[in-house]
């Protein structure tokens, strides 16, 4: 992305976890035994009088009947840094798994930005109903966001497609079959928010995806092409790794800024 654009910020949110799983989930056939800690999160992109949620998290009525640990309504954590959600205008939806979209409800004035192919695919293909994708999906969230087809506030996206100067949607598919990454213009560079590409920093590093695979081809191309367009690798931010809430500058209780 060019100098010439505006630069933002970019922060994690943490609103549940920690859950302790084994590394093979989040690192395919890696580690069998061994276990490691993920949190869920969503992420802030502010600047330029702009600010922009990507991934709504999981509305409270999903997380009470999961049980989540260490829950917290996604609205309470982003109030921390001064966002109120009733008013937030833009929201990326990376992909429709229920840690990452469920929460649309939660926006209700806000235009929501999905790539077309992973709308139809888990609101309109018949094997999205199937139990290894059907696990990952919200039952509630699901029809809010497909309620919205047709209307202005739902936008689709085909492909690669800037949004706002110096906020470019990328196509990168694997984990879903239109998973979306969000390259942002920051001070130091292109920075990437991959969510899912990645659950964890080394994902990108070895190149090996978690085991939640719709396309394994896919998702290593998308891994060249998401390391092709970062400016540094350490601007390559992934899903769920906890490093996000503990390596970086803490700003409020749960979020950090990334860059």
């Amino acid at each position: 992305m060019s100098s010439s654009k505006p630069t933002y910020e970019i922060y994690a949110v943490k609103y549940a976890g920690p859950f302790v799983r084994p590394v093979a989930k989040v690192l395919w056939n890696m580690d069998w035994g061994k276990e490691t800690e993920i949190n869920y999160y969503l992420w802030i992109v502010r600047g330029n009088s702009e600010t922009v949620i990507v991934d709504c998290g999981v509305a409270p009525s999903l997380a009470l009947r999961m049980q989540l640990q260490g829950y917290m309504n996604p609205v309470h954590v982003l109030t921390r840094i001064g966002v109120e959600a009733s008013q937030v205008r833009t929201v990326v939806i990376t992909h429709i798994h229920f840690d990452h979209a469920s929460g649309a409800e939660l926006f209700s004035k806000a235009t929501f930005y999905v790539q077309e192919k992973e709308f139809n695919f888990w609101m309109k293909d018949l094997v999205a109903k199937k139990p290894p994708f059907l696990m990952l999906s919200d039952p509630d969230g699901n029809p809010h966001l497909a309620k919205l087809e047709g209307t202005e506030r739902l936008v689709f996206i085909d492909g690669d497609q800037e949004i706002l100067p110096g906020i470019e949607l990328l196509l990168a598919p694997g984990h879903t079959p239109g998973l979306q990454a969000v390259a942002v213009n920051t001070a130091r560079g292109t920075a990437i928010v991959g969510s899912d590409c990645a659950h964890i920093f080394r994902n990108y590093e070895e190149e090996i995806p978690s085991c939640f695979i719709a396309d394994m081809v896919a998702w290593m191309r998308t891994y060249e092409k998401l390391k092709s367009k970062v400016s540094s690798p350490d601007l390559l931010f992934p899903g769920h790794d906890t490093k996000m809430l503990t390596h970086y500058p803490k700003v409020a209780e749960d979020i950090t800024r990334l860059v």
